[in-house]
């Protein structure tokens, strides 16, 4: 997917943090990829709405 990764300091109000950590319990897979997931998500939603 993506090569460099640059690293990013992230305040999430609760309630979405807690959504984050049981999305990553369900799918087997980090926090971290949780956010990358959603965020090329909301992206790729952004690109073909132009």
């Amino acid at each position: 997917m993506m090569h460099c990764r640059e690293p990013l300091m992230l305040r999430l109000p609760k309630e979405l943090k807690d959504w984050v950590k049981e999305e990553a319990q369900r799918n087997y897979s980090s926090q971290n990829s949780e956010v990358v997931r959603a965020l090329l998500a909301a992206k790729k939603r952004a690109d073909s709405a132009e």
